[in-house]
């Protein structure tokens, strides 16, 4: 299992900086599969804590019963948009994905699901410094991190 430890001790800045865009809005957008195999997107909020990035689900919920039944799942960062003449200074967005890992129940408050996240890819887009060129780059456990800048 990958866990979000993994991402920081590999690439410690970007990981910094995935984790800023994750932690600067309460609400993000995370995708599951139905059972009929079509994409669901629901609101969530995540946590990062005790080197895991880990999420709930509320009972009964449908995102909850779709990573049970299968736990692959693609987690986005608030997306806010670039501010006009001010391009360069825009963050970005951040996507995490992976599959759901079963963590212990939810004991304090309502009852509900929680999971940890088995990492398989993080991406940071952005513009370079002259926000002239978008800019990819992506971390994965097998190849490390990786960039590309499109026009």
């Amino acid at each position: 299992m990958t866990a979000w430890r993994d991402v920081e001790q590999a690439a410690p800045e970007f990981a910094g900086r995935v984790r800023a865009l994750f932690d600067a809005n309460r609400h993000k957008t995370i995708a599951t599969l139905r059972a009929d195999g079509s994409p669901r997107i629901s609101g969530i909020e995540v946590v990062f804590e005790d080197g895991q990035l880990a999420f709930g689900s509320m009972p009964n919920a449908r995102k909850g019963a779709d990573l049970r039944r299968d736990p692959r799942f693609a987690l986005h960062s608030a997306t806010i948009d670039p501010v006009d003449g001010a391009e360069a200074q825009w963050p970005g967005e951040a996507k995490i994905s992976g599959r759901a890992v079963a963590a212990a129940r939810v004991s304090d408050g309502p009852e509900g699901e929680r999971f940890h996240a088995d990492i398989t890819d993080v991406v940071h887009t952005h513009l370079n410094d002259e926000a002239t060129l978008l800019v990819v780059e992506w971390w994965t456990p097998a190849h490390g991190l990786r960039r590309v800048e499109r026009q």
